[in-house]
């Protein structure tokens, strides 16, 4: 049985799936035999980036699965030493030639890199891929309110999301305020906290009352607060456990115990300083 994903529309039209699966990490020489496997079960949204070097792998993927192009929802990333108006669109111009595609679905400013001083100078290029119809829609990752502040008063357009570190022991809730009154939607990279998180007893306690493991328990908390995930796993049924949480009914008591994990614990690099 395929599982059903629900959707969230960006502008123009587009429906990202709520539920996906990401790709960091994963050996180039592994993806492809991922995304078919994780396509049979159902996903239909892979998250890559050009630092990943696995785009190849991606592509390759999704041809074989024999799940039409269009059907499946296709990320990714811009490397950090390809900022700059130029560097950004030949970039995209690398990553459809490795993914053998002739467009992407969402293209992401991977990294502020608030000292270098270029992203606003980068969002004009995807500007103009999006127009070109390289991209269907664009968006940003890890920047802060500060950042995209930033782009509002360059004069560009409003990203359709921003993929954040976001799991229950750093929720960001001030980065989540910021989405919801400009109409980002918010993506969760390290949705399980690389794992960290699993054993907290409130989580353990959900999954044994719904039947269900803590991974899906957290990922099903994202799912019911708006958020996007695509979380990463090379096992076969990990991958279709992951997918399969949209049917997990939480109550607002038992969100609310989620949140209440939160630590202010990162598990990557501070925007603010991380330099690629």
């Amino acid at each position: 049985m395929v599982i059903d994903i629900p959707r969230i529309p960006l502008a123009g039209g587009v429906a990202l799936p709520q539920v996906g699966l990401g790709v960091f990490q994963i050996p180039p020489g592994d993806t492809a035999g991922i995304v078919r496997t994780a396509l049979a079960a159902g996903c239909r949204h892979v998250d890559t980036a050009q630092m990943y070097r696995n785009e190849e792998g991606v592509g390759q993927g999704i041809r074989d699965s024999g799940v039409p192009r269009e059907d499946v929802f296709v990320t990714t990333k811009l490397a950090n030493d390809a900022h700059g108006h130029d560097n950004a669109i030949t970039a995209l111009e690398g990553s459809l030639q490795r993914l053998g595609t002739d467009y992407v679905d969402l293209y992401l400013i991977h990294w502020p890199l608030p000292a270098q001083d270029k992203f606003a100078r980068t969002w004009e290029a995807f500007e103009e891929l999006q127009r070109a119809g390289k991209t269907r829609a664009i968006g940003v990752s890890n920047f802060r309110p500060v950042d995209l502040d930033r782009l509002a008063e360059e004069g560009g357009a409003v990203p359709a999301v921003n993929q954040i570190e976001l799991h229950p022991q750093f929720r960001q809730p001030e980065a989540e305020r910021y989405h919801r009154a400009h109409g980002i939607v918010t993506e969760a990279w390290s949705p399980l906290a690389k794992g960290d998180v699993l054993g907290a007893e409130v989580l353990t306690d959900l999954a044994a009352k719904h039947g269900r493991t803590a991974a899906q328990i957290v990922l099903a908390w994202h799912v019911l607060r708006g958020r996007v995930v695509f979380p990463k796993s090379v096992h076969p049924d990990r991958i279709r456990e992951n997918l399969d949480v949209a049917d997990i009914e939480l109550d607002e008591a038992e969100l609310a115990a989620i949140d209440g994990l939160d630590e202010g614990r990162r598990t990557g690099p501070d925007p603010a300083t991380f330099q690629g």
